[in-house]
């Protein structure tokens, strides 16, 4: 450890003490982000150290990522400074649950799994079904931005993300929104954290509307020869009254990855052959309510299955739904477990236009020689995941190529296209936030009425951000 790492751990030391801090390689090895090693690491324990480590940084100047469990960490650029890195899995508290209210407030630190429990006892849940469910923070969750199957029928964080306390860059305390729906007024600049990467402030506390669990659940797949049937079969339940929680289409491929054996978290998942074939399209409706509702459901998806040339349709059980809701949700790890140098596309298109996302990333992987697998939600957003069966370097130009053109297949189809997961040698290779966006330059006033020093996560967001 050299004098300026030692200085700047005791300087943080002095704030969070000895115990949640450090300087030496050996510990702080393990929160390297793309390769680079922070100089020092601290765990505060609440709002006011956060707020005193940042203004102490943004004196110094001193790059800081701050980050929960690190599930999620390897999303976005390489970090232009990364000096401190500032995990916030001490602020686990929960400071407020009222389930006749149906509204939560919660540090920042807390574990979904956690969280998810609390819920659970009063028959509630946050419509986060995210990936790494078991290990991810509630902060990092936000701050990520990352997709939920039940984004069919709850919509996103935004849509039920009531209120936040941060702290942004010169170490400012700062809060935005309420803690109940009725006094939610003003500017939400809470949402403006949703999907920023650590880029705007740090999270340190935040509220949510929670949600009842439906009296019972079921499930139902069809499957199509082509992929055409299941975008069919798709628009017609958005143009019905129809309103699943969950609707996803997934290709021959990424059936076989989430319906295999796989290991997740330690844990070994076995296959779920039995209902989940891989030889066609699949398109999978998740929903709840009384068991009349159910049946209801089933009795539309089938005659809408057929309506749009399904080759067969299966009517899941609770069981079933609860298998498949878990490898939708953990659908990221399982790919990146099945390829040495998975590389995820991420498009965002209206439902219409689907269909050409599906096109060019099979157009793309037959074009490099590389194996793709696609997901896509019923409200629009598709997954195109390439997974080549080996990591060495040279596969990268090929890999790079195949996720940019998706990208610019996104852009062309009027949405938005960046690719949030890769191997850290193609980060350099490929532009992973596609070719630019009309609101940067609004972004960046954004980042700096929120970060004027540029110390928080600086580069790890679009442009440069």
């Amino acid at each position: 450890m050299s004098g300026s790492e030692e200085k700047l751990a005791q300087s943080l030391a002095a704030i969070a003490g000895e115990a949640n801090t450090s300087g030496d390689p050996s510990a702080t090895g393990e929160y390297a982000i793309h390769g680079v090693t922070p100089k020092a690491m601290v765990r505060p324990a609440n709002a006011e150290e956060i707020a005193e480590i940042l203004r102490m940084c943004a004196a110094e100047k001193l790059g800081v990522v701050a980050r929960g469990a690190g599930t999620k960490i390897g999303m976005g650029g390489a970090a232009a400074r990364y000096d401190v890195a500032l995990v916030t899995t001490r602020l686990e508290k929960v400071h407020g649950y009222d389930p006749g209210d149906l509204t939560l407030s919660v540090e920042a630190g807390a574990r979904m799994a956690d969280v998810g429990k609390l819920l659970g006892e009063h028959r509630q849940f946050l419509p986060l079904s995210v990936p790494y469910q078991k290990r991810a923070t509630i902060g990092g969750t936000v701050a990520s931005g990352v997709d939920s199957p039940l984004r069919q029928g709850y919509g996103s964080a935004r849509d039920f993300l009531l209120g936040a306390e941060f702290v942004t860059g010169d170490g400012t305390r700062a809060k935005s929104g309420g803690r109940v729906v009725k006094n939610v007024a003003g500017y939400d600049l809470h949402k403006l954290f949703i999907g920023s990467l650590g880029t705007l402030g740090i999270l340190t506390r935040l509220n949510f509307k929670t949600f009842p669990v439906a009296e019972a659940s079921g499930g139902f797949l069809a499957l199509f020869r082509e992929e055409s049937g299941a975008i069919d079969f798709v628009r017609r339940i958005a143009q019905s009254p129809v309103a699943p929680a969950t609707l996803e289409i997934l290709s021959p491929a990424m059936a076989g990855v989430l319906g295999g054996q796989a290991r997740l978290d330690g844990t070994e998942l076995a296959p779920v052959e039995s209902w989940l074939p891989r030889s066609g399209w699949a398109a999978m409706a998740g929903f709840g309510g009384s068991e009349k509702v159910l049946r209801r459901f089933e009795a539309e998806l089938g005659r809408m299955a057929n309506e749009s040339g399904a080759a067969g349709t299966i009517a899941l059980d609770e069981g079933q739904r609860a298998q498949a809701e878990e490898r939708l949700r953990e659908a990221i790890p399982l790919l990146l477990e099945a390829s040495p140098a998975a590389t995820i596309v991420r498009a965002s298109v209206l439902p219409s236009r689907i269909g050409e996302i599906f096109a060019a990333g099979r157009r793309s992987g037959e074009k490099h020689g590389i194996p793709a697998a696609i997901l896509a939600r019923g409200v629009g957003v598709v997954y195109v995941a390439f997974l080549p069966g080996t990591s060495d370097g040279t596969i990268f130009e090929g890999l790079a190529a195949a996720a940019s053109e998706v990208v610019q297949a996104a852009e062309a189809a009027q949405g938005f296209g960046w690719i949030p997961w890769c191997p850290d040698g193609l980060k350099n290779l490929a532009t992973i936030w596609g070719s630019g966006r009309p609101d940067a330059a609004l972004m960046r006033r954004v980042k700096q009425a929120f970060d004027s020093g540029g110390i928080l996560s600086p580069g790890r967001f679009f442009g440069g951000i």
